[in-house]
């Protein structure tokens, strides 16, 4: 091995168990764990050693930095993946703003997943720099870290049939498709899933959570700058739903990153 991280706690999230060993890394893959040879050893005396937080829903223009600052930033206090919707861009400079994004994550420590934005523009009452339709956005998926459709925010086009809306959500039919739906619930939510729609960060009630998860949809307990749901929210997980549940942030300005 290339390198031995000696008197580690491994935080084993398979097992559920918290084991007193060593790990061993060759290039970037740990290939071990317990006693192996290594060119360099380190030992940690106890430290915890667990996988990196992935945030499944993060809109990195919110912090007001770039990709790379944004990676600066929350690597060392242990993100190391997010799955960003860029439609703060988008709705700016359009695809273009979504390539920026992808282009400029890069190479970076911080693995970045894109969502294809699906509300550009966001309402008819703004001012928008473009219109994406599902036509553009499916090109997005040529991009490897492009996974699948952003938060369904229209959910009122959707219920009521809009043409446009339902076109995007067909055309992400087979991939992931993220929902937005604050406080929608009965034969309402039961449409909304139906069309495949996932997941939701917008629960702000255990209640309404619980509807959600009975309903198959992927938990996700938003702890953001403004929108801070973790209190109300963490009574929900138990150890047999907790694989439907995961945190996120959604929004996070720049003094709350570090």
């Amino acid at each position: 091995a290339d390198l031995l991280l000696r008197n580690a706690r491994v935080v084993n999230v398979f097992s559920h168990e918290i084991i007193e060993t060593s790990v061993a890394i060759a290039g970037d893959r740990i290939v071990g764990l317990g006693d192996y040879l290594a060119r360099e050893t380190i030992d940690l005396k106890g430290r915890y050693v667990c996988p990196g937080f992935i945030d499944g829903h993060v809109h990195i223009e919110s912090s007001m930095v770039t990709p790379p600052e944004f990676a600066r930033a929350v690597v060392p206090r242990g993100t190391t993946s997010v799955v960003t919707d860029p439609h703060e861009i988008a709705n700016v400079l359009g695809i273009e703003g979504v390539r920026y994004m992808l282009n400029s994550s890069e190479g970076l420590p911080l693995t970045v997943f894109v969502m294809a934005p699906s509300c550009v523009p966001a309402t008819n009452l703004e001012t928008s720099g473009a219109e994406l339709l599902w036509y553009h956005l499916v090109e997005l998926l040529k991009h490897p870290r492009v996974l699948g459709l952003a938060e369904m925010m229209n959910f009122p086009g959707m219920l009521s049939g809009v043409p446009e809306v339902l076109d995007k959500i067909r055309a992400f039919a087979s991939h992931p498709l993220d929902g937005h739906s604050p406080a929608l619930s009965g034969k309402d939510l039961q449409a909304y899933v139906a069309a495949g729609i996932t997941s939701d960060h917008e629960c702000t009630t255990l209640e309404e959570a619980r509807k959600k998860l009975r309903l198959g949809m992927y938990v996700m307990i938003r702890e953001g700058t403004t929108a801070r749901n973790l209190k109300d929210l963490l009574p929900l997980v138990t150890p047999q739903n907790a694989r439907r549940c995961m945190f996120v942030t959604d929004d996070r300005h720049p003094a709350d990153l570090i």
